[in-house]
């Protein structure tokens, strides 16, 4: 696998995790009690988005390291899938 392709997978898989990971330990200031006037209640008191960036990187990492060993030893192929289809090239 190219190192582009590898980059470009490992992006992916990044951006798709941020979104798993952004509302955790998010807390609305409706939920801190303290609202400030003319905001909506449930904006985020503090997004703490460093350490959101640093899990979703773990997560990332670990998902594409799992990618990456599937690849270079084939444990899950398509083959393995038993509702697919079956093809002959004859």
């Amino acid at each position: 696998m190219a190192l582009g392709s590898m980059v470009a997978i490992y992006f992916v898989i990044w951006w798709i995790g941020l979104f798993a990971v952004l509302p955790w330990g998010v807390r609305s200031q409706h939920e801190d009690g303290n609202v400030v006037p003319g905001t909506e209640p449930g904006a985020p008191v503090a997004t703490r988005l460093l350490r959101i960036a640093l899990v979703n990187t773990v997560f990332a990492s670990i998902v594409f390291g799992a990618f990456y060993l599937n690849w270079t030893q084939g444990w899950i192929t398509l083959e393995n899938v038993p509702f697919l289809p079956r093809y002959s090239l004859n």
